[in-house]
């Protein structure tokens, strides 16, 4: 049976002394082109916009839409951290630092994050609890996976716009066919993660990554 977020993680953690409760997520580990982005959010418990969900499980059009409405009914925060960093640091590294900064750019720091996945990132300022499947548990994390979502999507599409042919506008830089066959007719851009093996092995055929 399908489960749906609610605010039962948010109301524990405000039970327990906590004021203020952020959801937090990212998107983008797995494509070969573009940042990976990180979204924190703060609902107001008395104004949460209705048809919250993981944003997989929404429409384009909704997500959007649900974005547009969480822009003036909650505190957001959205980072990129772009190819560089995480060719120099790792996926899994510039990811969780996409989250560091997302709660520091939040309008007043929170005292309680919920982040979506298996483990936290490390030296965290807050209490803080890793939330398996999160964004279809608790409505702040799928809030958060929304507005990353959204925002990563349209730094694609304006990126598809300078470097046409790769498809970023559909596949959001992911390793698609349609991807791998451009990436092999039309060359690495700037944008393409050379720490990622369909990359690197284009640029150094003789020292091939496995990954």
């Amino acid at each position: 049976m399908r489960t749906h977020p609610d605010f039962s993680l948010e109301a524990a953690a405000l039970a327990g002394g906590a004021c203020r409760v952020a959801g937090v997520d990212e998107v983008g580990r797995g494509p070969l082109a573009g940042p990976v982005t990180a979204a924190a959010v703060v609902l107001d418990p008395e104004d949460i916009p209705p048809g919250l969900d993981d944003s997989k499980r929404l429409s384009a059009r909704s997500r959007t839409a649900l974005a547009a409405a969480l822009a003036t009914r909650a505190d957001i925060s959205i980072v990129h951290v772009g190819v560089d960093e995480i060719d120099s640091l790792n996926i899994l590294r510039a990811s969780q630092l996409a989250m560091h900064r997302a709660l520091a750019g939040l309008s007043v720091p929170p005292d309680h994050a919920l982040i979506d996945g298996n483990a936290l990132p490390r030296d965290l300022s807050m209490p803080a609890q890793a939330v398996v499947k999160g964004d279809a548990r608790s409505l702040s994390i799928a809030a958060a996976s929304i507005v990353a979502k959204v925002a990563r999507d349209a730094v694609m599409a304006d990126l598809a716009q300078a470097f046409p042919g790769y498809g970023w506008e559909r596949n959001a830089g992911y390793p698609t066919p349609a991807h791998r066959a451009a990436l092999k007719a039309l060359g690495v851009t700037p944008h393409h993660r050379r720490s990622f093996a369909p990359v690197h092995n284009i640029l150094y055929p003789n020292t091939n990554l496995s990954r």
